[in-house]
């Protein structure tokens, strides 16, 4: 039996905050979860599988008394804005009627899409479905994430890969990526790739340093030293 657990369920409450901030009756608790997901799902059907692609990498969501706000971390806020704010306007009118609430969007810029692990997998996802070489994919993203600063990447596809009739599984790894300690700040990402001849998992890991010294992408981190023998 594995022994798996999400490198961000497992820092959530303690160095990660949760995806969803709002309190709310017993009774009441389901039918929120429930408009959070549509409201999840919706936003990821619209701007990250239809073109142009926004580049959405993570949705928050909080609730007040009267309004719902909706944190829209994208790479390409622009695709999101649109001209004028059109495509906001529409997007927000579109999840009035999905949930009967009001709502409220924020559009915030992800800096450096190359340190964001979910923008990575969903890359590398695109990629498999024009069938590109994995492995030369895989090895092609992880020295892009390594030059933009990150201290470790780890990236697993799984699946039918190459059109093979058996599936298998394929790792490339760079630097460390210490899942264990809670202090290190580990982004996790997780696409499907569905191509013609099946779906194929691709995750990704992607350690940026300690809580408050992660980094940025602006400077280059010093990359991990092995193991020396004494």
């Amino acid at each position: 039996m594995g022994q798996k657990v999400s490198p961000l369920g497992f820092r959530v409450g303690i160095t990660e905050r949760w995806r969803s901030r709002w309190y709310a009756p017993k009774a009441a608790y389901g039918e929120f979860l429930i408009e959070d997901f549509k409201i999840r799902r919706f936003l990821d059907e619209q701007l990250n599988r239809k073109p142009p692609y926004a580049g959405v990498a993570e949705i928050e969501i909080e609730r007040t008394r009267n309004e719902v706000k909706v944190l829209i971390h994208t790479a390409r806020p622009g695709m999101v804005i649109g001209p004028k704010g059109a495509e906001v306007d529409k997007l927000k009118e579109s999840l009035e009627e999905l949930v009967d609430r009001k709502i409220n969007l924020n559009i915030v810029e992800i800096k450096n899409p190359d340190l964001n692990a979910q923008l990575v997998g969903e890359a590398i996802a695109e990629q498999l479905k024009k069938r590109s070489s994995f492995r030369r994919v895989m090895k092609q993203r992880c020295d892009t994430v390594m030059s933009a600063g990150a201290l470790g990447v780890k990236i697993i596809c799984r699946g039918r890969l190459g059109g093979a009739e058996m599936s298998r599984t394929e790792t490339q790894t760079i630097g460390s990526i210490p899942l264990g300690t809670l202090q290190a700040h580990v982004d996790y990402g997780y696409a499907i790739a569905r191509t013609t001849y099946g779906t194929i998992g691709v995750r990704v890991w992607i350690y940026l340093g300690y809580y408050g010294k992660e980094v940025t992408g602006e400077e280059t981190a010093p990359r991990p030293m092995g193991r020396r023998r004494l």
